[in-house]
């Protein structure tokens, strides 16, 4: 987590080594997870699923890593990775990124037709993505195509693929494009609008220089065709890192009302609509085709409230293409942000999307950061050493603020040396992290399996009392306790990941839920913390009952996909009330009776 390329790439594969037992050859499966993980934080894409498959067909080669199917199923990302586990940065020619694509667009070309599932073996995790593909594909919206790579690639995009009708964006995720999204904490460095080029002419606005250090702030309407095209270039990236609202393109609700007006009566659209606001980085001030002051372009777009209304524009052009959007305009108020420190930038903006959406649902994992509980345990984390009396667990809190640490604090060589050895990224737990190993050691493995959002929704709503007031601040021993679960966690992941062939993920939030509720209560976590280990024996006994959670997992699942199947709470009965083998005599953490 440098500023870095170079150090930034080693970094990277050293935590793709910290994940693999020693001589697994699992390296690529492990990046792959890393970056769709890095992805669905910044939110570029949704819960992503790791789904590893390599085959032929005929003489076509297949290959896919991983897919990613929104809520409603109506926004696919398939990823595809190549990885070469080079430790400087290493150019990778747009031949070898454009193969690879194609590989994952033959896949999806005969789950779309029907042709793939029969080939492949049902017991096999992608059997199940084959044959729901194939259900859902009339009524996708919108399909991306990712590769990603630890390489540099000179093109991060390719042209648009028709694939049964449907238009597919290809992309390239690489190791540069992963790092300046890191490095920044925030997706919205890429997003750059020159409104000469999407609208004909600077915007006409009123611009109001900031009285604080804060902001500066100006009031605009954005040309409905603008706001159409800015989606169509940058789909969801649109929204602000800190609001993962993802976009629900589905005719119901206030959406249907958006596109009643786009169709009958688009004249009065300014009128009827609540406008739209967005976030950026810089602002350039320039004439409009009038001679007025307005605004040229924008660099670091965001729009922190209007999600809804700027998807509708585009979903509804491309249903009804006759709607008429050169009569639409949409208010738009514009806040661009002031170089300040980025702890405080991050708060500021919180606190704009906070008020701008107070009238719509956001996502708590996206404005929790403030509150006392997340506050403390950083507090914590910062102020309670490892028993080597050296090392520390680093908690972010707020998103980016590891690199911070790392540029504040190691401002010399040596001290970042020693900065990055006391609190490597292996020690670093997000907001998101802690809530998945606290919930599966609340034996809440179905709502883990709803992925890192969901879970982290429900767990903020069960901190609070009936009264809802914040629950009790966590203390010391409470903050080694949470550290022990995340060892816990993190080492059982790292030890099932080349056991099973899929749904690594499920079968380790299961796993984990059984052992709390067989063993719980009899664990000593100060022991783990105290030698910041987990023992071989509770290894062994995490491993003996990972092969039964994974046994009862797939034999409940009825065929569904076991990713799915897992998030009911039907499956959570069924594998939680399941007959497990007796624990092993002699484990170390475990108190006798």
């Amino acid at each position: 987590m440098s500023s870095t390329l170079p150090d930034f790439l080693r970094e990277t594969q050293s935590a793709v080594k910290s994940q693999m037992l020693e001589g697994a050859l699992y390296e690529e499966l492990v990046f792959a997870g890393i970056a769709m993980d890095h992805m669905s934080e910044i939110g570029m894409t949704f819960e992503p699923v790791e789904c590893h498959y390599e085959g032929t067909v005929g003489n076509a080669m297949l290959r896919l890593s991983g897919y990613s199917i929104s809520d409603d199923s109506d926004q696919l990302d398939l990823f595809v990775s190549l990885y070469a586990g080079v430790d400087e940065p290493t150019p990778i020619p747009d031949s070898e990124t454009k193969v690879a694509a194609e590989r994952c667009l033959r896949f999806l070309t005969l789950c779309a037709e029907g042709k793939m599932a029969q080939k492949l073996d049902p017991s096999r995790d992608v059997r199940s993505l084959a044959e729901t593909l194939q259900a859902i594909y009339n009524d996708l919206e919108q399909i991306r195509v990712y590769v990603i790579t630890d390489r540099v690639a000179k093109s991060k995009s390719f042209k648009t693929r028709d694939i049964g009708g449907k238009a597919v964006r290809l992309e390239v995720m690489d190791i540069e494009r992963l790092h300046r999204h890191t490095s920044e904490g925030k997706p919205r460095d890429e997003l750059v609008v020159d409104f000469k080029e999407v609208s004909g002419s600077a915007l006409p606005c009123v611009y109001v220089p900031g009285e604080s250090d804060d902001y500066d702030y100006a009031m605009t309407a954005v040309p409905g065709e603008a706001l159409r095209l800015l989606y169509e270039k940058f789909g969801a990236r649109l929204l602000e890192a800190n609001v993962r609202s993802f976009l629900s393109v589905k005719g119901k609700g206030v959406n249907a009302g958006i596109q009643a007006t786009l169709r009958g009566s688009p004249e009065r659209f300014m009128a009827y609509n609540n406008g739209i606001v967005i976030v950026a980085d810089e602002m350039v001030l320039g004439k409009t085709s009038e001679g007025e002051q307005g605004i040229a372009w924008l660099k670091g777009l965001q729009i922190v409230n209007g999600g809804q209304t700027t998807a509708s524009l585009y979903f509804t052009k491309k249903k009804y293409p006759d709607t008429d959007l050169s009569r639409v305009r949409v208010p738009a108020k514009i806040i661009v942000m002031k170089a300040q420190d980025p702890t405080k930038e991050e708060a500021l903006v919180s606190d704009i999307s906070r008020y701008a959406n107070s009238q719509n649902a956001v996502r708590q994992s996206d404005l929790s950061a403030n509150k006392p509980f997340h506050v403390e345990i950083e507090k914590l984390s910062r102020s309670v050493y490892c028993p080597d009396g050296v090392g520390q667990w680093f908690y972010e809190r707020a998103a980016g603020s590891y690199n911070t640490l790392l540029t504040r604090e190691g401002n010399t060589p040596a001290r970042l040396k020693a900065l990055k050895d006391a609190i490597p990224t292996a020690r670093r737990v997000t907001k998101t992290d802690l809530a998945k190993y606290l919930n599966a050691w609340a034996c809440k493995p179905d709502i883990v399996s709803m992925g890192s959002q969901k879970n982290f929704d429900r767990f903020m709503a069960a901190l609070a009392s009936t009264e809802g007031q914040e629950a009790p601040l966590p203390n010391v021993a409470d903050y080694k306790a949470m550290i022990a679960k995340a060892k816990l966690y993190r080492d059982a992941q790292k030890l099932l990941r080349p056991m099973f062939q899929a749904f690594q993920a499920n079968v380790t939030a299961y796993t984990i839920s059984v052992l709390a509720e067989k063993l719980g209560s009899r664990i000593e976590l100060s022991r783990i913390w105290e030698r910041q280990a987990v023992s071989p024996e509770l290894m062994e006994q995490i491993a003996t009952w990972a092969r039964e959670v994974n046994d009862t997992l797939h034999a409940t699942s009825g065929g569904r996909m076991v990713s799915e199947w897992a998030k009911r709470p039907e499956c959570k009965e069924a594998v939680m009330g399941a007959s497990y083998s007796e624990p092993a005599n002699g484990i170390p953490e475990v108190k006798s009776n």
